[in-house]
């Protein structure tokens, strides 16, 4: 069982998004509490050149702590939430897990209990699913979307807004590399060629924003916006 549990949240200028996102975590967070009272909890979220009101969102959930970085890059902003958070741990990272999500999704109530769950059976990296949020959502967009993303576990995909691994594997392999797409799949493949034990589950399904324009040029809402019907 990891000693420690890191959560990292990048965001930029997400402060109609970022309410929902926290009210999720400070419920898994709960969970956490309520399941493995001896499990130390930290939630970063990095603000990343955001101009809106997205550091008051941050203010008003005491679960959560800001780190400000002027990045405009999704790979250094998780990059930096990691550092930050596994240095205030206090840890080995050997005893640490970092769960990542992203302040447009919002994560199931036992997201972080089933991540050390497996974590404690020894595995070191974990691949979540995600789902579009289908509110606003065109409905034949959304059927193409499940067509061709069969959620179960085993599954192939990559979601930097649902993923988890021990830190000191993640440290092994040199973090997130400053990339602004593609970020989770890059570090992934570093992490498998390490040779870590990994599981692709469908159990702490995450749902995302539906949004066709993200706040970079590829990602989840490039991919969403230019899926064939």
């Amino acid at each position: 069982m990891p000693a420690a549990v890191a959560v990292v949240v990048p965001a930029r200028n997400e402060e109609e998004s970022l309410p929902r996102c926290l009210a999720a975590l400070d419920e898994a967070g709960r969970a956490l509490a309520d399941a493995y009272p001896s499990v130390a909890l930290s939630v970063t979220v990095v603000l990343d050149g955001c101009t809106d009101a997205s550091a008051r969102v941050v203010a008003e959930y005491p679960v959560a702590q800001p780190l400000a970085v002027d990045f405009a890059s999704v790979g250094l902003a998780r990059r930096a939430g990691v550092a930050h958070a596994v240095a205030q741990l206090g840890q080995p990272a050997s005893q640490i897990w970092v769960a990542n999500t992203d302040a447009d999704t919002e994560v199931p109530g036992q997201w972080l209990v089933e991540q050390c769950r497996l974590a404690a059976s020894g595995v070191e990296l974990i691949l979540g699913t995600v789902v579009p949020n289908p509110v606003g959502l065109d409905a034949a967009l959304e059927r193409a979307w499940h067509a061709a993303h069969p959620l179960d576990d085993g599954h192939d995909y990559v979601h930097g807004a649902n993923l988890g691994f021990r830190a000191d594997s993640y440290l092994a392999v040199g973090g997130f590399a400053a990339l602004d797409i593609h970020e989770d799949a890059d570090l992934i493949a570093r992490l498998k060629s390490l040779g870590v034990r990994w599981a692709a589950v469908d159990s702490i399904r995450a749902t995302t924003s539906a949004r066709t324009t993200g706040r970079t040029s590829g990602g989840f809402a490039g991919y969403l916006r230019d899926l064939p019907l």
